[in-house]
């Protein structure tokens, strides 16, 4: 008797331990805590922005916080490294921007797209062509003649950083239309916003970034945009040619940001934050956020962001080996 119940006992005490294993392997599943995303720009930045939409939105689908963290420095450098050397068990994640297929070939990292597990594109804005409001030059057709035209220096642009993105969209302006990117010295800036008071001021002759960026200009009447850098006009100005309907161009660019992890994130792990990441794309309001800032809406799985990524990676790697700005 005494042995059937010590067998019973037994038997009891081995299956709440089973269901407490089991409980326990419930609880662990992914996410069971908070998620870190960081942002490789500053806070108040466009990046800084979208990557808190998505922050709030994550945490509404996956039942967890999910804490934003501006990793800033090394012209992005430090936040990408960040996310690229973090573990990959899903718990840090990041956006990941344009520089990311820019500063391999400047010389200022190693890291490329390879060095991600890439979730999906959430944004995608144009490069666009502005100028004074009295500036003698109306259509980006009229700007193109008078640089081919001038001597060598008589026009100056900016929007960013020497060898940044609008510097590319620049460059790679020029070398399509079979002109040397240096025939207009690029005047460096901090961004968009301090590039275009300046050339409002008089500084500059013309300022390329993301027509978005110089909405609030543009709206005051005091910067013309002649052209925008995409494959078709934009919602926002759809007065406002694409570079291939001013010129004849088929050069397109713009900034974009991924939502990316570290390499080798497990399938258990993207197969909740990839779902999850296309319904807070999909909801109304991302949809809201990014009209109101004029930001461009673009969504490609994983798959075809890398893609993108790596095509992004070709392409600014030819046009900074032809503009000299390769290290």
């Amino acid at each position: 008797m005494k042995r059937r119940n010590f067998l019973k006992g037994a038997s009891l005490a081995m299956a709440a331990a089973f269901g407490m294993l089991g409980a326990g392997a419930a609880q662990a599943a992914y996410p069971d805590r908070p998620i870190t995303m960081i942002v490789p720009w500053g806070a108040g930045g466009g990046t800084d922005a979208v990557g808190r939409i998505f922050a709030s939105l994550l945490e509404k689908e996956l039942g967890v916080p999910v804490n934003v963290v501006n990793r800033t420095g090394g012209s992005g450098v430090v936040g990408h490294s960040a996310i690229a050397t973090a573990k990959p068990d899903g718990y840090t994640i990041g956006i990941a921007t344009v520089e990311i297929a820019m500063m391999h070939w400047a010389g200022l990292t190693e890291l490329t797209y390879e060095d991600y597990t890439v979730l999906g594109q959430v944004n995608l804005d144009p490069g666009g062509l502005m100028v004074a409001k009295g500036s003698p030059y109306q259509t980006a057709a009229d700007l193109l003649a008078a640089i081919k035209k001038e001597p060598e220096g008589t026009f100056k642009g900016s929007g960013t950083g020497q060898g940044g993105i609008w510097h590319l969209g620049f460059a790679g302006w020029m070398l399509s239309e079979g002109v040397d990117p240096a025939v207009a010295p690029w005047i460096p800036s901090q961004g968009s916003a301090p590039a275009l008071k300046d050339m409002v001021a008089g500084g500059t002759d013309f300022v390329t970034s993301s027509l978005a960026e110089g909405r609030a200009l543009i709206d005051a009447g005091e910067v013309v945009p002649l052209a925008n850098m995409g494959e078709e006009r934009l919602a926002i100005f759809p007065d406002v040619p694409t570079l291939k309907e001013a010129t004849g161009s088929d050069w397109v660019v713009g900034a974009w940001r991924m939502v990316v992890g570290p390499k080798g994130l497990p399938e258990e792990v993207t197969s909740v934050l990839i779902p999850a990441l296309e319904k807070a794309y999909n909801s109304p309001e991302y949809k809201e956020f990014m009209d109101g800032r004029g930001f461009g809406m673009v969504w490609r799985p994983a798959d075809e962001a890398k893609a993108f990524m790596q095509k992004s990676d070709t392409d600014f790697g030819e046009v900074m080996k032809k503009a000299g700005l390769t290290k």
